[in-house]
């Protein structure tokens, strides 16, 4: 496909864990849609006001620890929400961890501990978690950008 991280990209990738770091960087040659990285390694102030807002659900994000990282998909030179564009993406960032032999979680299916082993594709997966939290009476958390080392 020929895309590439941007040099800010690569800059908020500063202190994300190293395997975190190789996933992306695969993903990005492998993925049909093109993607930036918005966030790697938070602070807990930040992660203090995620939570406020209604960004994040937890004080335990993986972020803390530089063990995830938020993509942006990209659409020409426009950022898009649409959440097809995201299921790409973890296509290819499943892909890549499987290469390199990691775990992977991904925001729009919680459900699943590590979607490296998901047997299925990823639209179908988030399909899946919407369900379940259906079933259970409650409403999905739906985190598309978000990926982090199971």
């Amino acid at each position: 496909m020929g895309f590439k991280l941007s040099t800010g990209s690569i800059e908020k990738l500063t202190g994300v864990k190293s395997k975190m770091v190789l996933i992306v960087g695969r993903a990005i040659t492998k993925t049909k849609i093109d993607f930036g990285v918005t966030q790697g390694l938070r602070t807990i102030e930040e992660q203090k006001e995620y939570v406020a807002s209604g960004a994040s659900q937890t004080m335990k994000s993986k972020h803390l620890t530089g063990d995830a990282v938020d993509l942006v998909a990209y659409m020409g030179s426009r950022i898009s929400w649409e959440i097809t564009l995201y299921d790409d993406i973890a296509d290819a960032m499943v892909e890549a961890a499987k290469e390199i032999g990691v775990g992977l979680r991904w925001g729009a299916a919680w459900h699943i501990p590590d979607i490296t082993k998901y047997n299925g594709t990823m639209q179908e997966a988030t399909d899946e978690y919407i369900d379940l939290r259906r079933s259970q009476g409650k409403r999905p958390f739906i985190d598309a950008p978000h990926f982090e080392l199971a």
